[in-house]
């Protein structure tokens, strides 16, 4: 496997937004309407919205480029940048998003790595994320990488109020 991972920066912008699309839509067009799907699309990922969380300097994204594709991305948020006001002390791993084709090549684990290396540079002591309840293969794959559930909150996908898991894990 030839992954190497890269930041992102404004001149990513258009890149970005098409791979957001594509994964989002590949993982929970099964389970959503095309409606709130699209609007969500729309809220989430227009250039406009994407230019500012790329400007945020409490949010970085990394691509994955496997043999030289680009696979999927992370990012990961601290201080006010963060989903939910979980402390100076932690970093949220708002996505990891792989896109279909390159899945069950280890490359969450290369990107949730990427994420907990970041921690460690800034001495973030707690590293969470939020799950959707019905993605159960991210699920299993968080626990399996230590993290455990530690709360929930609401997600909206259009106007369809959703349930994602809170799940954390403490940094040494």
């Amino acid at each position: 496997m030839t992954a190497n991972i890269k930041k992102c920066t404004l001149e990513d912008l258009r890149k970005l937004q098409e791979i957001s699309y594509e994964t989002f839509k590949e993982t929970f067009k099964h389970q959503n309407s095309p409606e709130n799907l699209n609007v969500y699309l729309e809220k989430a990922f227009n250039l406009k919205q994407l230019e500012k969380e790329l400007s945020n300097i409490s949010s970085q994204f990394f691509f994955i480029y496997y043999n030289d594709e680009i696979a999927g991305y992370l990012k990961i948020n601290t201080n006010d940048a963060q989903s939910e006001a979980m402390g100076d002390e932690a970093l949220e791993i708002e996505r990891i998003y792989i896109r279909n084709k390159f899945q069950k090549h280890g490359l969450g684990k290369y990107l949730l790595n990427k994420a907990l290396e970041v921690a460690k540079v800034h001495k973030k002591t707690i590293i969470w994320l939020g799950v959707w309840e019905k993605n159960e293969n991210a699920i299993a794959f968080y626990k399996k990488m230590g993290f455990v559930q530690s709360g929930a909150h609401s997600f909206y996908m259009g106007d369809e109020e959703q349930l994602d898991y809170i799940m954390t894990k403490t940094l040494m």
